[in-house]
């Protein structure tokens, strides 16, 4: 499931990047070191030292060619790698492969780096050899990091140093039990070397872009497949449902509210369970493991990719599970003026649930 999830990803930022021009380019070498976030008392054992490592990136100037590019202040894209020691005879090591975007602020020199790819975690979850690792359930994980660096570019001709924050999380999205999942927060320091020499050439066009101020209605299918909480379970197919309408607010930004429904018999097959174990009135075997949720959300637009993020609340929740309140975030990608697809982490605060892809129609 992660892998095709991989593939999916990669497919989306391939079919956007390769709609770019050739610009100039640049790579730069980070190395970091911090602390593993204690944002469950259950991996207070995993946690033995300060992580450390590395991230190699390749990027790519935009020069605003497209007005997209002039709209969120011509920023950069590529791909990174990285080296991720944990400092943790139980978690081992990590090594990642990403895509991201570079985005500047005063002056180009406050860059944000948000990216997103797989991570391979090189000692996960074992019942007989590793059973400590209550983070990592498989071998293959989806893998997140976020950068803000102060950048001073050409110090020594094309070389350039930068430095700040670096925050970098690991999950496998509860497809296979366990998934505590590992948060690190790090200072990072690093360099840059341009491997063009000419300075790139910021084209400044006004944008006379014209949106739809209509509602618009869309209609998504979500699925994937999830484990219970419960080690060893197996893995069930889910889905999910919803309709929602949105309304365009600026040419970045939107606004949306929806209903979803939801299909997991991962969640059934532990309402079984939990009958059998603990029973009692809270764990009747015939309560409907259905769920419906409202949500309110916003998408960030940027060009034929948004990053979408939604704040829900079940209002059919026969089965206490997680708590009351989800929160689900990801990104889509339009087809065509249509259709879309996306791909979403759904979540109850920390505590990951599903990690889906969906296919979509807007109206």
């Amino acid at each position: 499931m992660n892998r095709f999830l991989g593939s999916f990803f990669g497919l989306i930022v391939f079919i956007g990047f390769s709609q770019e021009q050739t610009n100039n380019t640049f790579v730069d070498v980070n190395y970091f070191k911090g602390n593993i976030a204690l944002h469950n008392k259950s991996v207070l054992h995993l946690i033995q030292g300060h992580p450390e490592g590395v991230i190699i990136g390749w990027n790519r100037e935009t020069d605003g060619s497209k007005l997209w590019e002039q709209r969120f202040n011509y920023p950069d894209y590529g791909f990174s790698l990285s080296y991720h020691d944990l400092k943790s005879d139980i978690l081992g090591k990590t090594y990642g492969l990403y895509a991201h975007y570079n985005f500047y602020f005063l002056k180009r020199h406050l860059m944000f780096r948000v990216a997103q790819g797989l991570n391979f975690a090189t000692n996960p979850y074992d019942k007989f050899s590793n059973p400590k690792n209550n983070a990592f359930g498989s071998r293959v994980l989806s893998g997140t990091y976020l950068m803000l660096n102060y950048k001073s570019p050409k110090l020594m001709g094309p070389i350039g140093l930068q430095a700040g924050f670096t925050f970098t999380h690991a999950s496998n999205g509860s497809s296979k039990s366990p998934n505590t999942s590992i948060n690190t927060m790090a200072l990072n320091i690093g360099i840059h070397y341009d491997l063009e020499t000419t300075d790139i050439d910021y084209k400044h066009v006004e944008d006379e872009s014209q949106f739809s101020r209509a509602l618009q209605y869309n209609f998504i299918v979500r699925f994937g497949v999830n484990q219970s909480n419960i080690v060893g379970s197996p893995q069930y197919p889910f889905y999910t449902f919803s309709a929602y309408v949105n309304k365009q607010i600026t040419i970045k930004s939107a606004l949306s509210l929806g209903v979803d429904a939801f299909f997991s018999k991962s969640l059934k097959a532990y309402i079984r369970y939990q009958s059998i174990a603990y029973p009692g009135p809270e764990n009747d075997p015939n309560l409907d493991h259905k769920r419906v949720g409202v949500f309110a959300g916003y998408e960030l637009i940027i060009n034929k990719l948004s990053v979408i993020s939604q704040l829900g609340y079940y209002v059919y929740y026969p089965y206490k599970f997680e708590g009351q309140v989800y929160n689900r975030i990801g990104m889509k990608y339009k087809l065509n003026k249509k259709w879309f697809t996306a791909i979403t982490l759904k979540s109850h605060i920390a505590k990951a649930e599903t990690l889906a892809i969906g296919i979509g129609i807007q109206l």
